[in-house]
């Protein structure tokens, strides 16, 4: 079945405000079968938006909405419903007795124009929300669904995984499902895909995507059958291909970080790591101590951003920052070395380079960076060349120091 997500608010349009909601649901969707093939953006806007979902309707089964549903005058989405399906609102006492009750428990007296939330679409099934004020609407018409959920992606992700998934996969007759995706870190998508198109089929019953992000590239398998057993064995024979051909750089199976693989390998091994980094600025040790279990394996992190103090705390020789540079595989390997030293633990990790926009040169272009690891067995370095973007460079880096980790770690080339 076909789904069209709409994000509904002149902030979307105008690009004040990210739909992260969009990108959130469309996945979550994939998981139990359901394609998203249309995502639409409209303003408050009462006629525009009734085109907007009008339209939905026609060419899809499933639409879902986000946004316009709070108390104020701008938030205009019901009403808007109510006129896509000729329907009232009606006021909801058990809504409103609701909503003074989450006020109360947070000590808090509701304001007056808080009731608005209790005028509903009438005949609507009503998705409660956990984590705020606005409840979801949800209409089945004509063989159609139409949801409508808060724009506040915390509340929206709550009443999508705990109501509306459940939801929608009670209701659908579907073909059994199998989805498995395959994480990796340290290669280019066209690189994974040179590897993995010329030697494998497709089956029909499969789609297989290439997801690319800073963390590395997922690889999506999604599998259909007449059963769960036929759509399960699809699913996994492709993974047992791809994995021959590229599993040096999978590093989990599901949705674990990259950290947190770094962090459950460092744990059971009962081993230790420590961070020096210059132009990451503490990145690192920030998406490191991400993970809630950080401190069974991480001691500690240093950011060394000028000369003086990669001397003073790390002891990078003067001589070595005058002849090679701040931004070199010898000082990255002298902070690496160093750090672990200070700190006694099993690995140390630096990052040190040019996250720009200024400071590159024509030998050390902006995007250069060195990452060393250091271990027991000594250290080594691994020299990147990324973008032009500042916080692309830094988010790379340190996912590129991850999975040179890992790779230290498991003894791979």
């Amino acid at each position: 079945m076909d789904v069209e997500l709409i994000s509904i608010g002149d902030e979307i349009i105008s690009g004040h405000t990210v739909d992260t909601n969009s990108a959130y649901t469309a996945p979550k969707l994939a998981e139990i079968g359901l394609s998203v093939t249309y995502k639409t953006a409209v303003g408050d806007d009462l006629k525009r938006m009734e085109e907007v979902i009008k339209r939905a309707l026609v060419r899809t089964d499933i639409v879902i909405a986000t946004g316009g549903l709070g108390p104020t005058d701008d938030d205009i989405t019901k009403r808007v419903i109510c006129k896509v399906f000729k329907r009232k609102l009606i006021f909801h006492e058990e809504v409103l007795d609701d909503l003074k009750k989450r006020f109360e428990a947070r000590g808090f007296k509701m304001p007056s124009i808080n009731q608005n939330q209790a005028l509903l679409p009438q005949g609507a099934t009503f998705l409660p929300n956990k984590t705020g004020s606005a409840v979801g609407i949800l209409i089945s018409e004509n063989n159609k669904i139409f949801v409508s959920m808060p724009g506040v992606p915390r509340e929206m992700k709550v009443m999508l995984t705990e109501e509306l998934i459940p939801y929608l996969e009670s209701k659908i007759t579907k073909a059994a499902i199998k989805v498995i995706k395959l994480r990796t870190t340290g290669i280019f998508e066209s690189a994974l895909a040179e590897k993995i198109t010329p030697h494998i089929k497709i089956p029909d019953n499969i789609k297989f995507a290439y997801l690319p992000a800073y963390h590395g590239v997922d690889l999506r398998i999604i599998s259909t059958g007449n059963n769960e057993n036929e759509a399960t064995d699809s699913a996994e024979k492709l993974a047992i291909q791809i994995r021959e051909l590229v599993g040096k750089y999978i590093y989990t199976e599901g949705n674990d970080t990259l950290e947190a693989v770094v962090g459950k390998l460092l744990t059971e091994r009962n081993e230790k790591l420590a961070v020096a980094e210059s132009c990451t600025a503490g990145l690192l040790a920030g998406q490191i101590v991400a993970n809630p279990s950080a401190s069974k394996y991480f001691d500690r992190g240093v950011v060394t951003y000028s000369n003086e103090s990669k001397i003073e705390l790390l002891g990078v020789p003067p001589e070595i920052l005058e002849k090679y540079g701040a931004v070199s595989t010898e000082t990255a390997k002298i902070m690496a070395t160093n750090i672990r030293e200070k700190a006694k633990v099993d690995y140390g990790v630096s990052i040190a380079g040019i996250a720009g926009p200024d400071g590159g040169t024509y030998e050390k272009p902006v995007g250069t960076v060195f990452i060393a690891i250091a271990t027991a067995n000594g250290v080594k370095s691994k020299k990147y060349l990324l973008t032009n973007d500042r916080e692309i460079n830094r988010l790379r880096s340190v996912y590129a120091a991850l999975g040179l980790l890992r790779k230290t770690i498991l003894g791979l080339d």
